[in-house]
């Protein structure tokens, strides 16, 4: 399923326009994120509900389209780790150093964002599922607004009739970031809870307006699975 020859064929960064202190900025800061992600990750006690709607999405023989929050990636980083999953990273420097810590973890880069590429990354994203290999977004991703989900997803799913799968990481105990998306770190050894919505599906034929509608039905799952998360450790829920 995730054969070498489709790995290779993803784009594996964009340095080649980076001079020699920036390319060793690059690695250095891509290595303390891939320890830190490994170390504080393989520490924390895991807890997953839903997973019978991944499995659907099998049983169905269908490729897997992943939605998820960009503040959420820590962790989902390594949840789904080792799968050869392509990730549509944004192409600015941010998403140079997302694009090598996840190449750490087995995932594939397909690199554009909303702003920029998003064209070409949709096109070899399209290509991926196609040859058997799923894809994810942080799909309020590059720059948000947060919690905002942009459409990609639900073209993907309509251009190849493969599903979106929605999920969320919540967290009893975590560090917050003052960043546009409220990025999460958590704290070592806390619980950490992983929620899979229901797949969802995108008819060949569906109309614009269909698919409009299939985007809210994302930004929806997504926000239930978010607010569940949040609110299940007695706390309210990020905004």
């Amino acid at each position: 399923m995730n054969s070498p020859e489709m790995r290779s064929e993803v784009e594996e960064g964009g340095t080649t326009g980076l001079s020699v202190f920036e390319r060793l900025r690059v690695r250095f800061i891509s290595t303390i994120g891939y320890w830190a992600i490994r170390l504080i990750c393989s520490s924390l006690r895991w807890e997953i509900e839903g997973w019978e709607n991944y499995e659907a999405v099998g049983a169905a023989k269908k490729r897997v389209i992943y939605a998820f929050w960009h503040g959420r990636i820590f962790m989902a980083t390594y949840f789904w780790r080792r799968r050869g999953i392509v990730v549509m990273t944004s192409q600015n420097k941010d998403g140079e150093y997302i694009a090598r810590v996840i190449q750490r973890f087995r995932y594939g880069a397909a690199r554009g964002s909303s702003s920029r590429g998003s064209r070409r990354a949709l096109v070899e994203m399209i290509h991926f599922l196609r040859r058997g290999q799923d894809v994810a977004f942080t799909i309020d991703g590059p720059r948000g607004p947060r919690y905002v989900a942009k459409p990609g997803a639900a073209y993907l799913a309509w251009k190849t009739g493969h599903a979106v799968l929605p999920f969320s990481i919540s967290l009893r105990k975590k560090w917050v970031l003052h960043s546009w998306d409220h990025f999460q770190i958590p704290k070592p050894f806390t619980r950490c809870l992983v929620l899979i919505g229901a797949p969802i599906y995108v008819q060949p034929n569906a109309t614009e307006e269909e698919i409009d509608r299939t985007q809210q039905e994302i930004q929806h799952s997504l926000d239930r699975l978010r607010d569940d998360g949040d609110t299940r450790w007695g706390g309210r829920t990020d905004k």
